[in-house]
C-alpha cells in the first residue's frame, strides 16, 4: 500500500521514499521501508518444481531465501542465460516476517515520489499487473510502483501448499 514516507509533510507535500530499479529496460520501485538489504551477484541453488518465477534459493547468513526473477514475475522476457551465479542485483525484502530476494537488472537509487504525482495503475489482464499499485511519470521514465505483499503472494502460496503436503 502506498503510504507517505516517515517524516514526510502532510497535504500536497507528502512523499513516498522508494527504491527504483530496472527490469528488462522498464522502471519499477518499491517502498524503501520494505527493503532489508541489497546484494550483488550471489550464488543460488535451483529448486525443482518451484514456482516458475523462483530462480532458486540463496543462503543469507544461514537464512534460506527464495530468489524471485522479476522478469518472469512481471511477465517480461526472461534473461538470455540464467546461470546459478548470474549477475544482477538482489533486493531482499521482508513480507510478513519472511525474506524474499528480488532479482533485478539494475538498481538505480532511492527516490522521493510526491504522492500527488502517483497515478492509478491500469488494470490490464497481464501477468505481473496484479502487483502494480500505481505509476509515477518521473523525468527519466514511467515508474511502476509495486506492492511487495502482492508481488510475493503467488510464490508464498506455492510454498505454503508444499508445506501442507
Amino acid at each position: 500500500m502506498i503510504a507517505p514516507a516517515t517524516g514526510a509533510v502532510g497535504g500536497d507535500g507528502a512523499t513516498l521514499r522508494a527504491c527504483a530499479f530496472q527490469v528488462s529496460g522498464r522502471w519499477f520501485a518499491i517502498d524503501a521501508a520494505r527493503i532489508h538489504e541489497v546484494l550483488r551477484s550471489q550464488k543460488t541453488t535451483p529448486v525443482p518444481l518451484a514456482h516458475p518465477a523462483v530462480r532458486g534459493l540463496l543462503n543469507l547468513r544461514g537464512r534460506i531465501v527464495p530468489v524471485i526473477d522479476m522478469r518472469i514475475r512481471l511477465g517480461l522476457a526472461p534473461a538470455e542465460a540464467a546461470p546459478d551465479d548470474a549477475p544482477g542485483t538482489f533486493v531482499v525484502v521482508e513480507v510478513d516476517d519472511e525474506a524474499f530476494s528480488l532479482l533485478v537488472d539494475r538498481l538505480a537509487d532511492v527516490v522521493e515520489i510526491p504522492l500527488a504525482a502517483i497515478e492509478p495503475a491500469t488494470t490490464a489482464d497481464r501477468p505481473g499487473q496484479d502487483a502494480i499499485e500505481g505509476v509515477w511519470p518521473a523525468r527519466f521514465g514511467l515508474v511502476h510502483l509495486l506492492d511487495t505483499a502482492r508481488l510475493v503472494a503467488a510464490i508464498a502460496a506455492t510454498a505454503a501448499e508444499r508445506k501442507g503436503r
